[in-house]
């Protein structure tokens, strides 16, 4: 059995992995690191702590969808005490990318902007249509709810780093974010990356190739959060027996 401690048990992900812990095989929740207190109920049987030593010790593997800020003091506590971890924390910045790259030379690591089989797979086909459709203008549109405070998404990120790499460019000089004013003419190689906040969409995703006469989308739509409990449920079984390193979902779906 599994020994699964969850970092970041107060948010929406994190509450559905508790949930869905309970029916899955082969693994069960053992711990969950909160820094105050639970706003829920939980089995009285799973440790609850804010001693992230105590924690990590308490778990055969941890699956983290916290803050940056949080996953930062995670990583750097796994540092003195390895541990296999799922992470699935978005809006990093270089710093805490660093850490995490450190990290897994110690440790297994399975970073995911998004846990979803369907994702993973439309990575790869942006990858595929921007190497394929040369001269196409590339543009990716993603929307969430309005409580998400990273922006774009790490998942839109991740679909234009794909695109970026079929296209042998280098995403941080192309990448545009925005557009207002008189901006002049589309350049040729921008790869644009906006994003909608709004209601209580879980998330949706479309990477557009326009050309002139035709355009493609590519569309991934997430109708429910737990996509992202059971994609980061399966990527934990698959990544507790790896050796260190740093892993994709990409990796544990061998697409």
């Amino acid at each position: 059995m599994i020994k699964v401690g969850v970092f970041g048990a107060s948010g929406r992900v994190g509450r559905l992995l508790i949930e869905d812990l309970k029916q899955e095989k082969g693994m069960s929740l053992s711990t969950v690191y909160v820094r105050e207190s639970l706003e829920f109920s939980i089995d009285p049987s799973v440790l609850v702590t804010n001693d992230m030593h105590v924690f990590l010790n308490a778990c055969d593997i941890v699956i983290d969808f916290s803050l940056p800020e949080a996953c930062q003091l995670l990583l750097e506590e796994a540092l003195k005490s390895p541990k296999p971890i799922v992470v699935g924390t978005t809006g990093l910045d270089s710093h805490q990318m660093n850490l995490l790259k450190d990290a897994s030379e110690i440790m297994p690591i399975l970073y995911a902007t998004n846990m979803s089989l369907g994702v993973a797979l439309l990575s790869r086909l942006v990858n595929i249509a921007a190497s394929t459709l040369e001269g196409f203008d590339i543009e990716i549109v993603e929307q969430h709810h309005r409580h998400k405070k990273d922006a774009p998404s790490g998942t839109a990120l991740t679909l234009a780093y794909s695109a970026a790499d079929g296209r042998g460019v280098d995403l941080d000089k192309v990448r545009v974010s925005g557009r207002n004013g008189n901006i002049g003419e589309r350049s040729k190689d921008e790869i644009a990356v906006m994003a909608l906040r709004g209601g209580d969409i879980v998330g949706r995703h479309t990477v557009g190739f326009y050309n002139d006469g035709e355009f493609i989308e590519l569309n991934h739509t997430a109708t429910s959060r737990n996509t992202f409990s059971k994609g980061a449920l399966r990527a934990a079984k698959w990544l507790v027996e790896k050796p260190k390193g740093l892993y994709s979902i990409a990796d544990c779906l061998e697409l």
